[in-house]
């Protein structure tokens, strides 16, 4: 990096578009769809990564897709089928003729082909299954096997394994004399006698060091073992906690089955995020843009009932009050906002707690000093809000009591949030229940009743 202070570093660019299809793109494409021209469909989908024609057929309508599908035919690949969106996989799949579908799942790992599969009706699954070679079937049907969401169906049956006595000349020779390797993959995987995973060696380590060096000696300092029933979430967790590039997989008899790498891995960890967030707004975790009316609403309405009756309980603190404020209007019109910004406080809180339980950075070690950071924290902003709203209040509505009511309503309800938004998550994951899904609802309600009674409570005492 140059010193020579007149150099100035270029400015970071950010663009809407970057990495996606622009608009001018999908016109081009559906227009050729629209004239039934196959050859200039094709010229245009070539360039395309698999990942965007995959974009491509979920933000078009379910007519254009059928169109463009049926036109584009036999150039189909396997690889767009494992990067579309699990809402209208099936549907695709449906639209695809058998022997499309079959050269498409051909090319395919077998973990890419398990994760297809899943979803897919019984029909649809002996038909992917009938298009596989007899030992790709057995391998897929296996995974099947092993229980959902569990390393078992996030691992890939393919493996690069060599004998823990070979050296480096060994390996290369076994690799280049292989009739079929992984299309990907980042290391060998060193097994005893028993077929037990001993250790990794990476590929550039393999092709740095001479012939007759032992495999041994090249092994990786950090090698973890992925046992084949574990949830894929703790499995990502161990990817991203200990910077891994790929694991083996083992049985109960530890014996090496497949191996699990980073894409894969960093997949759940994203789907994993998605859920925490959509799960934080109370929507459906398997909700999509590609849903349709009918699903979308009866997946949101459960939630919406859910804020309803929590609604409903907060009016009725605020109904227990309401001769007070018949009598002083401008209760009326300070009160939400005392409800509001305690629900800010609190979902601020909430969303830094369910991240950390994500993560295993909230812990019993910690929970203490989290909790009192946010309480604290609340209590701060509590008293510097509560400055600013007394002043509003008495400037607004010329009472210096009123100004205090609200400001000590305003510190109340922010100790208060910072509180219920660290604790209910936590509290709910101990009874087993998913902090990410309950908590908005139950932390909502303490705010809002906790500040309407607060404020209503304190004037009724001061101003009356």
């Amino acid at each position: 990096m140059s010193d020579d202070p007149t150099i100035e570093a270029p400015e970071v660019e950010e663009s809407e578009d970057a990495y996606s299809l622009g608009r001018k793109a999908v016109a081009q494409i559906l227009f050729s769809v629209d004239r039934d021209d196959r050859e200039e469909l094709v010229a245009l989908m070539e360039p395309l990564h698999p990942a965007d024609i995959a974009d491509l057929l979920e933000q078009i309508n379910a007519f254009d897709r059928m169109r463009l599908i049926k036109l584009y035919d036999k150039e189909f690949d396997g690889d767009i089928l494992s990067e579309l969106d699990e809402s209208i996989r099936e549907e695709v799949i449906g639209l695809l003729s058998p022997e499309v579908l079959a050269d498409a799942v051909r090319d395919l790992e077998s973990d890419d082909v398990v994760d297809l599969l899943e979803d897919l009706e019984q029909g649809q699954q002996d038909a992917i299954l009938d298009a596989l070679e007899d030992s790709d079937r057995v391998a897929v049907q296996q995974s099947l096997t092993y229980p959902e969401y569990s390393a078992g169906r996030l691992m890939q049956r393919e493996v690069v394994m060599a004998p823990e006595h070979w050296n480096v000349g060994e390996a290369i020779d076994y690799l280049r004399n292989s009739d079929y390797l992984p299309d990907q993959f980042y290391h060998i995987v060193l097994v005893d006698p028993r077929l037990r995973p001993v250790g990794n060696v990476t590929l550039g380590k393999l092709m740095g060091s001479r012939r007759e060096v032992m495999l041994q000696s090249l092994v990786e300092d950090t090698f973890h073992v992925i046992p084949v029933a574990q949830y894929e979430g703790e499995v990502a967790y161990a990817f991203n906690q200990y910077h891994l590039i790929s694991a083996p997989v083992v049985d109960e008899n530890e014996r090496l089955v497949g191996v699990i790498t980073i894409d894969d891995a960093m997949a759940v960890l994203d789907e994993e995020h998605e859920e925490d967030v959509l799960r934080l707004a109370g929507v459906d975790s398997e909700s999509s843009l590609s849903d349709r009316v009918r699903e979308t609403t009866k997946r949101r309405f459960p939630w919406l009932l859910v804020n309803l009756i929590t609604s409903i309980l907060a009016s009725l603190v605020i109904a227990q009050f309401e001769n007070a404020i018949a009598t002083i209007v401008a209760l009326a019109v300070l009160m939400p906002i005392v409800a509001s910004m305690g629900g800010n406080a609190g979902t601020q809180s909430l969303t830094v707690a369910v991240r950390a339980l994500a993560t295993k950075d909230l812990t019993g070690s910690n929970v203490w000093r989290v909790i009192r950071r946010e309480v604290i924290v609340g209590l701060i902003n509590g008293i510097a809000f509560a400055v600013i709203m007394g002043i509003v209040g008495y400037v607004w509505f010329g009472s210096l009591a009123l100004g205090g009511v609200i400001a000590a309503a305003m510190v109340i309800n922010l100790v208060v949030a910072g509180l219920a938004g660290t604790a209910i998550p936590i509290v709910l994951e101990k009874l087993g229940i998913d902090p990410a899904l309950a908590s908005g609802a139950f932390v909502t309600t303490v705010t809002d009743v906790v500040g309407f009674f607060a404020f209503l409570g304190l004037a009724v005492l001061v101003l009356l």
